[in-house]
């Protein structure tokens, strides 16, 4: 396992940023490693943020010197979307398997957390996002609605919402995936948002949200594309150029939007004090500077 550690910053001091510097604070480069675990702990609310690779062999999700705990999720919640092949997520013995955009909510005070693949020649790869908890909440796991269908037993439909219109080139579809409509956590919400063919923007307006920040997660996106992630004060922008599952820290006074060079998708994972999707503070495009 590799354990980053990313430090909090002034709003004033990111205007002084360039390019390498804004990335070193901000951009996850690399989030997968063939059997390895790579995470990132931000101090922008604690969040951890990091993929999971496993291929020949199962690996277990320890703790660290920096957590001060004797096992991960002592005092954490954990979500986990998995956008590799078939796997599967072990906790305290108990498996769930979990396939191509499927995602598990995994409360606080589960001991031991192991994954592996169902096929080494394609892997999974889980993606992770984890806060601090104060309360253990059951295990869930998630997916997307069958139309006429009801969940299998032992897991629950995520939220869907159409947005967007092809001429605003934001047309998608928001799975809500942890988020209070679908189950309780303690602070963490985390989901998957699809652009269709034809649009590039994930989120307009723009806006911003003081009570929580976030990490945009990019994937599905062709090689030799890029996303171009805009964050900063709303009078202050900046950006960074993203490509195919690289992630960016975006704290709760910076603007959330990103344009992307072909459609693509993306996770979002916030916390921080308020959990209401929509407690949002919306943006029109003409007062960006």
């Amino acid at each position: 396992m590799q354990f980053d550690v990313r430090y909090a910053n002034h709003p004033d001091d990111s205007k002084t940023y360039d390019t390498k510097r804004l990335r070193e604070n901000y951009v996850i480069e690399k989030l997968f490693t063939p059997d390895d675990i790579l995470l990132t702990y931000s101090h922008q609310d604690r969040i951890i943020a990091g993929g999971v690779m496993p291929v020949e062999k199962k690996l277990s999700l320890g703790t660290f010197k920096e957590l001060a705990t004797d096992y991960f999720l002592e005092r954490r919640e954990l979500g986990i979307i998995n956008i590799g092949g078939e796997g599967k997520v072990t906790l305290d013995g108990k498996d769930y398997a979990l396939g191509f955009k499927e995602c598990l909510y995994v409360g606080m005070g589960t001991r031991d957390v192991t994954f592996s693949s169902a096929d080494k020649k394609t892997p999974a790869k889980f993606y992770i996002n984890s806060s601090p908890a104060h309360k253990s909440f059951p295990t869930v796991k998630i997916i997307k609605p069958v139309e006429g269908k009801e969940p299998p037993e032992g897991t629950r439909y995520c939220v869907q919402r159409h947005l967007g219109s092809v001429e605003g080139m934001n047309k998608r579809t928001i799975n809500q995936f942890i988020i209070s409509d679908v189950l309780e956590s303690c602070q963490l919400s985390m989901g998957l948002t699809e652009l269709e063919v034809g649009s590039s923007w994930n989120t307009l307006p723009s806006h911003t949200h003081e009570r929580r920040m976030e990490v945009y997660m990019y994937f599905e996106l062709p090689e030799g594309e890029a996303v171009f992630h805009l964050m900063g004060r709303p009078q202050e922008t900046r950006h960074v150029v993203l490509h195919n599952e690289q992630a960016v820290i975006s704290p709760s006074w910076s603007i959330h939007t990103g344009v992307g060079t072909h459609n693509y998708t993306f996770i979002w994972g916030m916390c921080g004090e308020n959990k209401n999707y929509d407690d949002m503070d919306n943006l029109k495009t003409e007062d960006l500077l």
